[in-house]
């Protein structure tokens, strides 16, 4: 895992998003670049079984190239010839990708996707997840457990 490190002001109401310019104050460390998913794992909040899981779902994501270009892609077309033929092109991985990751979702319901696309594919937190949804405080990672505890069964982790 990456690790982008920065010092952050110490708040009530947690770590601040600017550093904090007057006097001295409590600081923590934080890596800026640990996803939800990953915050929730390693403090204990998923198993192995459910971070997999949204792993999984999140490389789907990424494979299939759902997330919104800001530019035209440059990268240039390679196209491999292989002989036996049995590997699938470019287009055809990006497709199964695809048809996995919206498989994923459907079996986690239409209830439940919502809030595994935001935090697992948008890399939302999971209260950001719950304001947007106007959902109780701390009924996110309840929610979030049971969807990846669908997906997970789908992708036949466990």
């Amino acid at each position: 895992m990456r690790r982008e490190l920065a010092e952050r002001e110490l708040t009530s109401a947690g770590p601040a998003r600017r550093p904090g310019e007057k006097g001295k104050r409590r600081t923590v460390t934080m890596n800026l670049a640990e996803s939800p998913l990953g915050w929730l794992y390693t403090h204990g909040y998923l198993n192995e079984r459910l971070f997999d899981a949204g792993e999984r779902l999140r490389a789907d994501y990424e494979r299939a190239q759902l997330a919104p270009r800001v530019t035209m892609r440059w990268d240039p077309v390679r196209i491999k010839q292989s002989g036996g033929g049995s590997e699938l092109t470019p287009g055809e991985r990006q497709l199964a990708a695809k048809q996995r990751f919206d498989g994923a979702l459907a079996r986690a319901g239409s209830d439940l996707a919502d809030v595994l696309w935001r935090v697992v594919c948008a890399g939302e937190t999971v209260q950001a997840a719950e304001k947007a949804l106007e959902w109780p405080a701390r009924s996110g990672k309840l929610v979030l457990k049971i969807a990846l505890d669908r997906v997970a069964e789908y992708y036949r982790i466990g």
